[in-house]
């Protein structure tokens, strides 16, 4: 089991732009893979990006040309840049690890004003 604290969310205008952390209490090159989800009120959680550890990426599709996922393997921290943000992508904003070790973090509430 890994654990994960996410932070770096908060209220921004539309169009803005906001960058959350996820620190990993082990290092991520121990773990497989590192998503960020969201869940948004009254809306099932979402996949939004994810890293493997060879630094392979994948996106939604929503999410896509506006989101970037990156990490810094000394800081064992994946990072979720979100640039343009929208009214939708209001939602608590979870990282999660996968693997040969599991967890999840509590979540980080993003919210767009519009």
């Amino acid at each position: 089991q890994v654990q994960l604290l996410e932070s770096g969310g908060g209220l921004v205008q539309a169009g803005g732009s906001l960058t959350l952390s996820c620190v990993a209490s082990v290092s991520i090159f121990s773990i497989n893979v590192i998503n960020w989800h969201r869940q948004a009120p009254g809306k099932q959680r979402e996949l939004v990006a994810g890293i493997t550890r060879g630094g392979i990426t994948n996106y939604a599709d929503s999410v896509k040309g506006r989101f970037t996922i990156s990490r810094d393997n000394a800081k064992k921290t994946v990072y979720l840049q979100m640039n343009s943000l929208k009214p939708e992508d209001t939602a608590v904003y979870y990282c999660s690890a996968s693997g040969s070790l599991n967890g999840w973090g509590q979540g980080t509430q993003v919210t767009v004003s519009s």
